[in-house]
C-alpha cells in the first residue's frame, strides 16, 4: 500500500510538471509565430477620403469653379461664402454683417476682387448702389442675406440685383432669406438662386425663415 501511494504521488508530480511545460511551451510558440495574414492587415488600414473644394459631394469639371453659400441663420448665426476652397466671408473671419453680404470674384482667374455687407435695416442704401454700379465686368457677384436683407432696398437696387440675374431681387423684403450668384454681364437668369419669404406660418425660427444653402459649379469665363 505504501509502494502504490508513492507511485501515485509521484505519478502526480510528473503530470503536473509535465502539463506546466505544455503550456509554457504553447504560450511562447504562439507569441512567436502567430500573425495576421496580409490581405487581413490591408483591410485595417485608413483609406484617405478626399474631399472635393468648399465640401461639395464631388469634384467640379476642369474650367468650372466650385463654390458654396449659405445665409445667416435668424439673426444668431451669420452667412459664410467659400470659393474654390477659399472661405471669403463668415462668422468666424468676422466680416459679416446683417443685410446683404457681398462678395466679388474674377469671373476668369477666380481670384477674389473684394467683400463687403450693407445694412438694410437703417444702413444708408446709396452705399449699395454706388457698390453694384462699380462692379466690373465678367465678374461674379456671390451675396448672402443675413437676418434682414430686403427693408432698405429701394427700384433701383432691386433693379441693378436683377440685372445680375436674380429672379427675386424684386420680392426680397424684411427677415427673408436668399442666396445668389450671379454675374455683372450675365444675359439671362442665373440658375443659382434661392429664395424663402419669411412666413410666420412656415418659419423655422422664431421670426425668420430657415438658413438656405446653394452650392455648384459655375463655368470660368474663358477671356
Amino acid at each position: 500500500m505504501r509502494v502504490s501511494g508513492v507511485l501515485r504521488f509521484l505519478a502526480l508530480i510528473f503530470a503536473l510538471v509535465t502539463t506546466w511545460i505544455f503550456i509554457r511551451s504553447y504560450i511562447s510558440l504562439n507569441a512567436k509565430t502567430i500573425r495576421l495574414p496580409r490581405w487581413l492587415s490591408l483591410v485595417t488600414k485608413e483609406i484617405p477620403v478626399v474631399r472635393a473644394k468648399c465640401g461639395l459631394a464631388k469634384p467640379c469639371p476642369k474650367e468650372f469653379f466650385a463654390f458654396k453659400i449659405s445665409s445667416g441663420a435668424a439673426n444668431v448665426v451669420g452667412p459664410t461664402m467659400c470659393f474654390e476652397n477659399q472661405v471669403i466671408m463668415s462668422p468666424v473671419k468676422n466680416n459679416v454683417g446683417r443685410g446683404l453680404n457681398i462678395a466679388l470674384v474674377n469671373g476668369t482667374t477666380g481670384m477674389v476682387l473684394t467683400q463687403k455687407c450693407f445694412d438694410m435695416y437703417s444702413g444708408e442704401v446709396k452705399l449699395l448702389v454706388e457698390f453694384l454700379k462699380e462692379i466690373p465686368e465678367g465678374a461674379l457677384v456671390l451675396v448672402a442675406s443675413y437676418d434682414d436683407p430686403g427693408t432698405r432696398l429701394n427700384d433701383e437696387t432691386r433693379k441693378l440685383l436683377s440685372s445680375l440675374g436674380s429672379s427675386y431681387a424684386k420680392q426680397l423684403g424684411f427677415r427673408d432669406s436668399w442666396v445668389f450668384l450671379g454675374a455683372k454681364d450675365l444675359k439671362d437668369k442665373s440658375p443659382f438662386e434661392q429664395f424663402l419669404k419669411n412666413n410666420p406660418n412656415t418659419n423655422k425660427y422664431e421670426g425668420w425663415p430657415e438658413l438656405l444653402e446653394l452650392e455648384g459649379c459655375v463655368p470660368r469665363k474663358i477671356p
